[in-house]
């Protein structure tokens, strides 16, 4: 049976501060309630609803606006990242939100991990864009760049192989021309 609830705080995938909602008892009693960030929905408390949508609206209002020059600052930044790779180029681990974040960090934009959109770890090198949904819906994105240690790029990496590859290719020919004259000689 589920509870109706008032919300006094935003709750992500729920419902945002002064909207009544309902949820499962396990979800109100395990969470809900003693986060404080709800409280049972009755006569009394339904007085306070008008109040919390009131500074609802008025908090909606100074988000929209840090959101929207975020959003300016983040747009058309290109932004670079090493990894450690090993010989072929291949990433040893991931790049993912919470390295998107501390990579903003360091250029002096704060945002939260919950706003990058990725919908899976970056596990090649390569250029990308990220894209991300700050308070009130308000989209921004920029161009990372994935490099290995050094600033190597996979397809430097691949080059290098390739060049291996060729040389060796070269030194095995060389060496049957060599026997297959030796043999004449013989």
């Amino acid at each position: 049976m589920k509870q109706q609830l008032l919300l006094l705080e935003d709750v992500e995938g729920l419902g945002r501060s002064g909207e009544v909602v309902s949820v499962k008892p396990g979800y109100m009693r395990n969470f809900l309630l003693p986060q404080q960030k709800a409280v049972v929905a009755q006569k009394h408390t339904l007085r306070m609803q008008k109040k919390l949508q009131e500074e609802r609206a008025k908090l909606a209002l100074v988000d929209k606006a840090e959101s929207e020059e975020l959003a300016k600052k983040i747009e058309g930044l290109s932004l670079t990242t090493e990894v450690k790779v090993d010989q072929e180029g291949n990433m040893y681990g991931s790049v993912g939100p919470v390295d998107v974040v501390a990579i903003l960090g360091k250029e002096g934009i704060t945002i939260e991990r919950k706003f990058v959109l990725l919908p899976r770890p970056i596990r090649e090198l390569g250029p990308y864009t990220i894209n991300l949904k700050l308070k009130e819906g308000i989209p921004a994105s920029f161009k990372l760049k994935v490099l290995g240690e050094g600033g190597i790029e996979k397809k430097k990496v691949i080059k290098q192989e390739e060049v291996s590859v060729k040389a060796a290719e070269q030194e095995m020919i060389k060496e049957a021309e060599e026997q297959a004259e030796e043999a004449k000689e013989e």
